[in-house]
C-alpha cells in the first residue's frame, strides 16, 4: 500500500503527530508534512525529541484531529537536513513563529 495518500489526506487538518525513535518513548510534536515526509523541527527554545538523531529510526503516530483515534503507525527513518528556503518559511509559518528559533531539523522519511 502507499502510505502518502492516507498519510495526506490525515495530515490536512493535523500538524501534530508523536514520534517515537526506537527504544524512546513517543513523544508529542509539531511537524510539516511537505514532499513526502515530515519536518520536525527541534532545539533553540524548539520542541525536544530525546533519541531524534541523523540515521534514526523512528514510528510516527498519526491520530485524527477531531477524535484523536489513532489512524495509522508509520515507521520513518530520520535524517538531519538543511531545509531550503521554502521549507523553511512553511515550517515557521506551521509553528507561528515570527523568527525561526530552532537549531536542527529532521526530514522523516516513511519506510513502509
Amino acid at each position: 500500500m502507499e502510505i502518502t495518500r492516507p498519510l495526506d489526506a490525515a495530515l490536512r487538518k493535523a500538524g501534530a503527530v508523536w514520534v517515537a525513535p526506537t527504544g524512546r518513548r513517543p513523544r508529542l510534536v509539531w511537524t510539516l508534512w511537505r514532499d513526502g515526509g515530515f519536518w520536525v523541527a527541534v532545539g533553540g527554545g524548539e520542541q525536544d525529541v530525546p533519541g531524534l538523531t541523523d540515521g534514526a529510526s523512528c514510528t510516527v503516530t498519526v491520530r485524527s484531529s477531531t477524535t484523536h483515534a489513532h489512524l495509522l503507525d508509520v515507521p520513518v527513518v530520520a535524517a538531519l537536513v538543511d531545509p531550503d528556503d521554502g521549507t523553511a518559511s512553511a515550517l515557521a509559518a506551521a509553528r507561528h513563529n515570527a523568527q525561526p528559533r530552532w537549531t536542527q531539523v529532521y526530514r522523516l522519511t516513511p519506510t513502509g
